[in-house]
């Protein structure tokens, strides 16, 4: 039975963070096309605890770190947050690592968070991020024209959203029982 779990970001990650964030397996799936240099990771990585409407976590399986979730823009006078997630280990991919990673996160952002809204945007061309958040319940908001540049190409951007009152139906109970089949423990899993 793989065990997933998710971990305050600490100190000791930060060359770790760098190094997954220029990584082939990752940087193709974020905004911005530039190598991270030490200096721009550690001035980042500095604002981490400093930022309210931030939290990150460690990704791991088996005890290992495969990759990173985090929730910005956590606005509690609107009730929502934007969230994403990425796994820097290719080899973990398809295990359900990223299923289970979301379904932790929308209850913990509808549970312990006690917000009302998730959102997230995914580069179009990701179809396996944005139909996997379509399969708990994300719907499809707005599609963002042209919306970043990578390797000089403008892209667009699918925004999706889930509501905590679709996500506390039919969508959450489908994907408590699609995690359970495939072997995850679910009982340290943030309620919501």
């Amino acid at each position: 039975m793989p065990i997933v779990t998710l971990r305050a970001v600490a100190a000791h990650d930060q060359e770790r963070l760098l190094e997954w964030r220029n990584s082939d397996a990752v940087a193709p799936y974020m905004y911005s096309d530039h190598l991270i240099s030490e200096g721009e990771h550690a001035a980042w990585f500095s604002r981490l605890g400093t930022n309210p409407a931030v939290r990150y976590w460690i990704i791991e399986l088996d005890g290992h770190p495969v990759g990173l979730a985090n929730l910005a823009d956590i606005d509690l006078k609107n009730s929502r947050c934007a969230w994403a997630y990425y796994l820097a280990d290719p080899s973990v991919r398809g295990l359900g690592v990223g299923s289970f990673v979301e379904y932790w996160v929308i209850e913990h952002v509808f549970g312990v968070l006690g917000l009302t809204k998730l959102w997230c945007e995914v580069i179009e061309s990701n179809k396996a991020v944005w139909r996997l958040h379509e399969g708990f319940g994300f719907t499809r908001e707005a599609v963002f024209r042209n919306h970043v540049v990578k390797g000089g190409e403008p892209l667009d951007v699918i925004g999706l959203g889930l509501l905590e009152s679709e996500w506390r139906g039919a969508a959450r109970d489908a994907a408590r029982e699609r995690l359970i089949a495939k072997g995850f423990d679910l009982s340290g899993v943030p309620a919501a």
